[in-house]
């Protein structure tokens, strides 16, 4: 990926009132132009081998049916799979889930906000971290 803008992104989401606000963030930015929600990390590999790739992964940690760990650990033992970058965003902050991601090969953990407002920030800090990895 060396294009930062007009971006398409996959969220995996649960929670329906988080979900409406991280894609309404992700959508007010101007870097990303296509906004895909699923709902479990389940969803999330089915999408990737059905439709084409995007080129940024996010995915909450807690989850039914299939969490983003175990997800992500499918992505990232993927061929085909395993370039795309990936972030997670939780309310955990348990440094263990941190530190387990990192190892996974997560490029961000990031903690899901409080305020409705600072989830804006969520696209900004994915955009970071991609920029200082290209210079």
């Amino acid at each position: 990926m060396c294009k930062l803008n007009k971006l398409t992104i996959i969220i995996a989401e649960d929670d329906e009132d988080d979900a409406m606000i991280i894609e309404s963030s992700f959508s007010g930015n101007a870097d990303f132009e296509t906004v895909k929600m699923v709902k479990n990390g389940n969803e999330l590999i089915e999408y990737l081998k059905l439709n084409s790739l995007p080129d940024i992964i996010l995915t909450d940690i807690n989850m039914p049916i299939m969490d983003g760990i175990e997800a992500l650990k499918i992505i990232y033992n993927s061929n085909n799979l395993n370039k795309i970058p990936c972030f997670v965003y939780s309310t955990s902050i348990n440094p263990s889930y941190e530190m387990l991601c990192k190892n996974i090969g997560v490029k961000g953990y990031l903690v899901k906000p409080n305020n409705i407002n600072d989830f804006d920030e969520i696209p900004k800090e994915i955009i970071s971290i991609l920029e200082k990895e290209f210079k």
